[in-house]
């Protein structure tokens, strides 16, 4: 964490600051995602859905966001 509160996070290769501390879900509203519409994996590890609001976003963490899209 740097000094001013911020946590420096990896989500999908890019590099970003974060004012912490947040839970993942507080994250995916922050970067404009839908909780329901997103798979979430945290440090190679998948969040379950069930859980977003309780696992807090770390300094460090590396996150890959999957978005579902529907259609035919």
């Amino acid at each position: 964490m740097s000094l001013d509160g911020s946590l420096g996070i990896r989500v999908n290769g890019e590099h970003r600051r974060v004012m912490g501390p947040l839970s993942v879900a507080e994250m995916l509203n922050e970067l404009g995602l839908d909780p329901l519409r997103v798979a979430v994996e945290r440090n190679l590890e998948i969040v379950p859905r069930g859980t977003l609001d309780s696992v807090c976003v770390e300094d460090g963490d590396d996150f890959e966001i999957v978005h579902f899209v529907g259609g035919g």
